[in-house]
């Protein structure tokens, strides 16, 4: 069994999931609804299929829930598997633009710094996976970046 990597995206639908040989994009998992209801079914034909040496996700910023139930069960499978799970910033994956907060709230990087701010006109692009993860930014400190403190 070849070893991959993994990512996943699960702030935003629909839900995506990458497998990665040698660093590039050899397959595409996009799939509607909610991440509770998704990731487990899939992780499992993944786990079937390939050996898994490293799981990145999207740590934030984002539904709250979505990074909840994402660091819980992919931290499981990490432990469970011994995978070194990674974050990353979820900017990385829509060219920089505004990531839906709460109501008409959208969460914005600048400099470095995440607020939150009106839209304000600018423009919104999707969640993609990259084609390769050469340049992704990752970390290891892989706890869930919430932004706004938790309700």
């Amino acid at each position: 069994m070849q070893e991959v990597e993994v990512v996943v995206v699960s702030i935003a639908n629909p839900l995506l999931i990458g497998i990665y040989k040698d660093k590039i994009l050899h397959q595409e998992y996009k799939i509607e609804g909610k991440t509770s209801d998704i990731i487990a079914e899939v992780f499992s034909a993944i786990l079937k299929t390939y050996r898994i040496g490293k799981i990145y996700y999207v740590n934030g910023p984002g539904s709250y829930m979505s990074i909840k139930v994402s660091y819980i069960f992919l931290k499981t499978v990490s432990i469970i598997n011994q995978i070194e799970l990674l974050a990353i910033n979820g900017f990385e994956l829509n060219q920089n633009s505004p990531i839906k907060a709460i109501g008409k709230k959208y969460f914005i990087q600048k400099d470095d710094k995440i607020v939150l701010s009106d839209l304000n006109g600018m423009e919104i692009y999707d969640f993609i996976l990259p084609k390769s993860l050469e340049n992704i930014k990752s970390s290891l400190d892989n706890l869930p970046n919430y932004v706004l403190p938790a309700v």
